[in-house]
């Protein structure tokens, strides 16, 4: 490590510290807390010394494999509002978020794991999903495409709710109706004078 913090990983490494996050938060959604470290390694196609590298702890890569999901989501709201108007980014963002919630749900007993540990995975998660939705909703309400009178919380709360009808494959049509009833009840529509 420099004074100036740790190296930037070489490309190789960074492939396999990303290909190890995605297989965890696969695995670990899928098959629960005890899936194997060789197992996830395996089907990274890498060793397990190099995940090791990477997570010295279980717990270490289920956090990172959930901050990772995280950081997803939130860091794609400007690829999203430079690509598409600000309602549209906002809508396509909601479909994300059930995205988010789902693997989320699936990774609980892996989480609950880390947090018997003493460690806190959703320490930022607030934050970071408050700062995205307001990005979304601001540069909604700057184009006059949605309402400026709307709470980010209220949002995220309101798409959390949606996200519990999308649990099974089946539901997720109903779903993205409700998140399109939500989209709705946000776009900014000028009243007619009296």
């Amino acid at each position: 490590m420099s004074a100036t913090g740790p190296r930037p990983l070489r490309a190789d490494a960074r492939r396999n510290r990303e290909r190890l996050l995605e297989v965890a938060v696969r695995a670990f959604s899928h098959d629960g807390p005890d899936v194997t470290l060789d197992a996830i390694a395996k089907a990274a196609g890498v060793g397990i010394g190099t995940l090791y590298r990477h997570f010295p702890t279980r717990e270490a890569l289920i956090e990172e494999a959930y901050r990772s999901e995280l950081n997803k989501l939130c860091d794609v709201v400007p690829d999203l509002l430079a690509t598409m108007p600000p309602d549209e980014a906002t809508r396509a963002w909601m479909d994300r978020f059930v995205d988010y919630m789902t693997t989320k749900r699936g990774m609980a007993d892996a989480l609950r794991v880390v947090i018997a540990s003493g460690g806190n995975p959703y320490e930022q998660s607030r934050g970071r999903l408050i700062e995205a939705i307001t990005t979304l909703l601001g540069a909604g309400a700057a184009a006059g495409t949605v309402r400026s009178d709307v709470e980010p919380v209220d949002v995220i709360v309101s798409m959390g709710g949606v996200s519990l009808a999308a649990g099974e494959p089946e539901q997720r049509d109903q779903a993205r109706r409700l998140l399109d009833l939500l989209m709705d009840g946000l776009r900014y529509r000028a009243t007619a004078a009296p």
